[in-house]
């Protein structure tokens, strides 16, 4: 006689008896590669290679960025993944920039050096727990607070720029240091709008003039890539700011 599924209510079933369920590979593949690079990036910031940790932060920032697409064009979403998702944006975007920039200047200030990076660190936390809570009910285009992975890169960037322009152990750069620590960890948990960038359509048609702007900004961003990067987060990381000023607050954000 077959056992219904309710014989084993309030009970463990055994182990043949539960449904087996997969996991999507392809998506998962990018979303483990983020969480290596997010690790990759602690290793070498203990090794002292503080150049190469930031660089390693910014690869996870790009392949955090496919996997989702990759997920959404090959119709493979699924709760498995956005858990996951989460937990190596906390490796890759939270503890991460926050050990390599402690490791780099913030050691050198004591208490305060630390409790920046755990300001960071808890900011990208509760960053992500809030995004995770309210993503069914904020307005797409906009993100609710700066994005852990902006953050992440406004931290890392100022240790790769810093690091090509041939500055290290300057007090002043520890204080600088301090501030945009600081800075990126609060921003991450303000109602300050960001723009998502989510209603682009890449399937598109675009007229020719936007290849050449893209080929033409790769040029720019391989003649100097820590400058270039870095700039470019840091005029993203106001423009939350910019908004709130200038126009208000855009849409309906809880």
């Amino acid at each position: 006689m077959a056992e219904h599924p309710n014989d084993w209510q309030g009970k463990r079933p055994p182990i043949g008896a539960l449904r087996r369920r997969g996991i999507y590979l392809l998506p998962n593949l990018f979303t483990t590669a983020a969480l290596f690079a997010g690790f990759y990036a602690i290793v070498q910031a203990m090794n002292l290679r503080f150049e190469i940790a930031a660089v390693a932060i910014y690869i996870a920032m790009v392949l955090d960025g496919l996997d989702g697409r990759v997920a959404r064009l090959t119709r493979t979403q699924s709760e498995f993944g956005a858990e996951y998702d989460s937990l190596s944006d906390m490796v890759s975007f939270g503890a991460a920039p926050a050990l390599v920039i402690y490791e780099w200047s913030l050691k050198g200030l004591g208490k305060l050096g630390w409790v920046a990076a755990f300001v960071y660190c808890a900011g990208a936390a509760l960053r992500l727990a809030r995004f995770n809570t309210n993503i069914d009910v904020v307005d797409k285009r906009w993100f609710q607070g700066l994005p852990s992975p902006m953050a992440a890169a406004l931290v890392a960037g100022l240790v790769w720029i810093m690091n090509d322009l041939g500055f290290g152990g300057e007090t002043w750069l520890a204080w600088l240091s301090w501030c945009v620590t600081m800075f990126a960890g609060v921003t991450m948990v303000t109602n300050v709008p960001f723009y998502s960038f989510k209603d682009i359509n890449l399937k598109k048609s675009v007229p020719f003039w936007a290849v050449l702007a893209i080929v033409a900004g790769l040029t720019v961003i391989a003649t100097k890539p820590a400058v270039v990067l870095f700039l470019l987060v840091v005029a993203y990381s106001v423009s939350g700011y910019v908004q709130w000023v200038l126009k208000g607050r855009p849409g309906r954000i809880v």
